[in-house]
């Protein structure tokens, strides 16, 4: 797994991106007056101020643990990609008051051709930004790029939206197209937004690791979880680009603790190779003490201590 240290150049990427498309479609939207390309070019002021976001709290997940925060600071990301989700809802809500009122209010377009060809450049520099932001993000765990490169997907499918829009109004005269097209952009930006917060809020909550790599640890824990060793209590959370996993693992009384030990330690050595960037926690339990089958739910119970 690379160094998480390296995350804030690609939301530096981003930034650079966001304000090269927001001039090109500022552009595009001036020449011709279509609500399409300011609607694009609104979602491009989201894609910046997201970047900048993504930025900080990048910065901040990179940072050590330290004696405040011993398990990092990886949720951090979460707040970045929450940030991001509800500028894009708000943006989208832009969006559609200026496409109702111009329903109401119809304009016809000036210069097409230069306006298409600035927005087609800009497509193009959020597309190859995207597919970067999109890899690094996979390669590293990182749901802020992850979120900043779906973002630049919709961008990119948004202003798609609006070239035809555009083109249908040219070769139709009909002006209400240029609207509609721009209230379809809006709906499918808030469905972005309410999936990127939707995320966002389920790794705040400590969710478990994806199925993927629930299943590379089963697989890693199979050749050690033989006769006589069993395994319950098994947990895992992700945080950022952080993942963790809990496990109590139940041997025979008579074994020695340095027997024990070196299976702990081949244990977690093998779930390190499976998942990236796991801190594995393992507790030994004898199978011979019936208190070692009394923690196997989140909040153990114990016997109240009698009065003296």
């Amino acid at each position: 797994m690379p160094d998480s240290r390296s995350l804030p150049r690609f939301a530096w990427l981003s930034l650079f991106a966001a304000v090269v498309t927001l001039v090109l479609k500022a552009l595009a939207w001036v020449l011709t007056g279509s609500v399409g390309m300011l609607s694009d070019a609104l979602e491009t002021v989201v894609n910046l101020a997201g970047a900048g976001v993504a930025i900080l709290m990048l910065t901040v997940a990179a940072r050590p643990a330290d004696e405040d925060h011993p398990y990092g600071h990886g949720k951090a990301e979460y707040f970045s990609s929450g940030v991001e989700g509800a500028l894009i809802l708000f943006g989208a809500l832009g969006i559609a008051a200026t496409a109702v009122q111009r329903l109401f209010v119809p304009r016809a377009l000036e210069q097409v051709a230069m306006g298409l060809t600035l927005a087609g450049v800009a497509a193009s520099v959020n597309l190859l930004v995207a597919l970067v932001l999109m890899r690094a993000g996979r390669q590293h765990g990182s749901p802020t790029l992850e979120a900043n490169a779906r973002h630049l997907f919709t961008d990119v499918l948004t202003t798609l939206g609006v070239f035809a829009g555009v083109v249908a109004v040219g070769f139709t005269g009909r002006l209400w197209i240029d609207p509609v097209v721009a209230l379809l952009v809006s709906a499918s930006i808030l469905w972005t937004g309410f999936d990127i917060v939707r995320r966002a809020v389920t790794g705040l909550m400590d969710s478990a690791l994806p199925a993927h790599e629930r299943d590379a640890l089963l697989r890693a824990l199979e050749p050690h979880v033989v006769e006589p060793v069993q395994v319950h209590a098994l947990r895992s959370r992700q945080s950022g680009t952080r993942r963790f996993v809990s496990m109590h693992v139940l041997v025979p009384g008579d074994w020695t603790v340095h027997r024990g030990h070196q299976l702990l330690e081949r244990i977690e050595a093998d779930i390190g190779r499976a998942i990236p960037n796991v801190s594995v926690l393992t507790h030994l339990e004898s199978l011979d003490d019936p208190a070692s089958w009394d923690d196997m739910t989140l909040d153990r119970s114990h016997p109240p201590t009698a009065a003296r």
